[in-house]
């Protein structure tokens, strides 16, 4: 059989597996609808906990945590390792078959976890950390496809040239962390909202788990990835009853349309035709919601697009010294 095609065969499994385990996590329902939370305190507050710590769920949230997150750092550092081993990106590599193994076994890992302890992450740590360590990934994204895609309207090509290899020689340490932290810092609960952000966390840790294949880089299995979050982000901003759900809709589409878009290979007709249509449903939605609303658009974009000059020119700067001290000590 072509390996080009079993390489994509158990792509579209592991997705559809990924998918059954959101699903089963439903089963838990029975379980965890005997567990009494403490009322909502706030956007500081994180519901999903128990009133009282066990050690058993704190020692298993952590300990748990601790071994995937040494499995993935651990992985990725032996294939980096022997990379030239794996320099055909058409076919499966056993890095690739231990990456989706060792996802298997975490997901069923946490789902016992949940059933019987059920604290995460979350007892211990601020409800904004799993949020920013999410946000700085998307930014590392943008600042690393710079050079491929531009920035702004295809524009700002060679803004970040010079660390584009070094973040895809390093990047999986950061995305690996920001991940399993995420995936560890919720328990299993059932609500649509924590559904659909396991699906996502599953669909990364495949995305991890394929690393030097043609599925790692595939531009529109990113751009899904990418595009992933205006749906998470509308759908919990919903069930929370949030008025501002259309910030995080046509927040994260503008960065579609300004940045993403242009990686996909289209048009400029195209390209145009896209970016009229995101304006017209915009213009749609904001003539209803009001225009001294319209500033919402705005915030994601803004925060993201601030922390890249910051992120990226701050990382290009150190590069540039540290390559010049070592050309002075040479």
């Amino acid at each position: 059989m072509n390996t080009y095609i079993t390489l994509w065969r158990l792509f579209c499994f592991s997705v559809a597996f990924a998918l059954v385990a959101t699903l089963s996590i439903l089963f838990l329902q029975p379980l965890l609808s005997k567990i009494e939370l403490l009322p909502d305190q706030g956007a500081a507050w994180y519901y999903w906990k128990l009133p009282e710590q066990s050690t058993m769920g704190r020692l298993t949230a952590w300990g748990f945590y601790f071994a995937h997150q040494a499995f993935f750092w651990g992985l990725i550092w032996w294939a980096t390792k022997n990379r030239e081993k794996f320099r055909n990106r058409t076919k499966l590599h056993v890095v690739n078959i231990i990456g989706l193994a060792g996802t298997a076994f975490f997901i069923a890992l946490h789902y016992l976890q949940t059933a019987i302890w059920y604290d995460g992450l979350a007892q211990d740590t601020s409800v904004f950390s799993s949020q920013i360590s999410v946000i700085i990934l998307l930014v590392i994204v943008l600042i690393m496809e710079a050079p491929r895609r531009g920035l702004f309207f295809g524009r700002g090509k060679n803004w970040f040239g010079d660390i584009r290899q070094t973040l895809i020689k390093y990047h999986g340490y950061y995305f690996a962390w920001a991940v399993v932290y995420t995936y560890w810092f919720h328990p299993m609960e059932t609500s649509l909202g924590h559904l659909m952000g396991f699906f996502y966390t599953f669909l990364l840790m495949i995305q991890g788990a394929f690393v030097f294949t043609r599925v790692h880089t595939n531009r529109w299995w990113t751009a899904t990835l990418e595009l992933s979050v205006v749906i998470h982000g509308v759908t919990v901003a919903i069930i929370a009853g949030q008025e501002i759900w259309p910030m995080f809709l046509f927040g994260f589409l503008a960065i579609f349309v300004i940045t993403q878009l242009y990686g996909l290979g289209f048009s400029r007709i195209t390209n145009l035709i896209v970016t009229l249509i995101f304006a017209g449903a915009t213009l749609a939605v904001y003539s209803d919601r009001g225009w001294v609303q319209l500033n919402e658009v705005l915030r994601i974009p803004v925060i993201e697009y601030a922390l890249v000059v910051m992120v990226g020119f701050l990382a290009v700067f150190v590069r540039r010294r540290f390559t010049e001290k070592q050309a002075g000590k040479s």
